[in-house]
């Protein structure tokens, strides 16, 4: 059955594409624009910083190589802002290694060129939607049972009579969390927690099961027993509906 709550309205959003190459950069527009958002343009790096003194921008489509100053020196200083926008980078060059260095600098997604201009538009959407939902839930406690997470910190609690211990988790396990939690009967498509938990828009399928597999032993560890279940042929609920 489809779940409205994942419905999510792009409309009137506004997009940064720094890219100096004028036809993937007008191929970008004419698709962005299609789905209702609105474009600027930056050719190298310096533009597109001057651009970000002045607009707010919800989401930088941004090229590595750039003229004046390349992309990653402009998601350097994006990451320095207060009010950072996400940033998706796009690059000719398929390696592991460039995909590695951009997460781990603040990307939040990467894209190889050559690309399908409506893979864009999902990247750029599923992007928009969690950071929707991290903005939601900034600065929110989320409890479940016993389990307590602080979003300002980014950390997951166990809470009991008398302690309360930290419960260790990677960047990942602890966004499948978050998002679960929230609604803790509701199972998950594989697909779904692959688009708003892990940042690389390549991952395969078995490598979710292999996080939330870490992460059910990280929350047996602590106590809490039955918990992310297996749907079969579907995906993830956190728990079982209470009877």
């Amino acid at each position: 059955m489809f779940d409205n709550s994942l419905i999510f309205d792009c409309h009137d959003k506004l997009i940064l594409v720094v890219e100096d190459d004028y036809d993937i950069g007008d191929i970008i527009e004419h698709y962005l624009t299609r789905e209702g958002m609105r474009v600027l343009r930056a050719m190298n790096g310096k533009q597109a910083l001057e651009i970000l003194a002045v607009q707010s921008i919800d989401l930088l489509l941004l090229d590595i190589k750039l003229p004046e100053m390349n992309g990653w020196d402009v998601l350097k200083r994006i990451r320095q802002y207060d009010n950072e926008p996400p940033v998706i980078m796009l690059t000719a060059l398929d390696q592991d290694i460039d995909k590695v260095m951009a997460l781990r600098m603040g990307a939040d997604d990467f894209v190889v060129k050559p690309f399908n201009p409506n893979e864009v538009v999902a990247r750029v959407v599923a992007v928009l939607r969690r950071t929707l939902h991290t903005k939601q839930i900034k600065n929110r406690n989320l409890r479940y049972k016993n389990l307590l997470i602080k979003s300002d910190t980014r950390t997951a609690y166990m809470e009991f009579d008398s302690k309360t211990l930290i419960i260790n988790l990677t960047l990942t396990e602890y966004r499948i969390l978050t998002l679960m939690i929230e609604y803790p009967h509701k199972v998950f498509t594989r697909s779904e927690l692959i688009n708003q938990c892990m940042p690389d828009g390549n991952a395969l399928e078995r490598t979710l099961d292999s996080h939330v597999s870490k992460l059910r032993k990280k929350l047996e560890e602590h106590g809490l027993e039955q918990m992310l279940i297996n749907v079969r042929g579907v995906g993830y609920r956190l728990d079982h509906p209470q009877e």
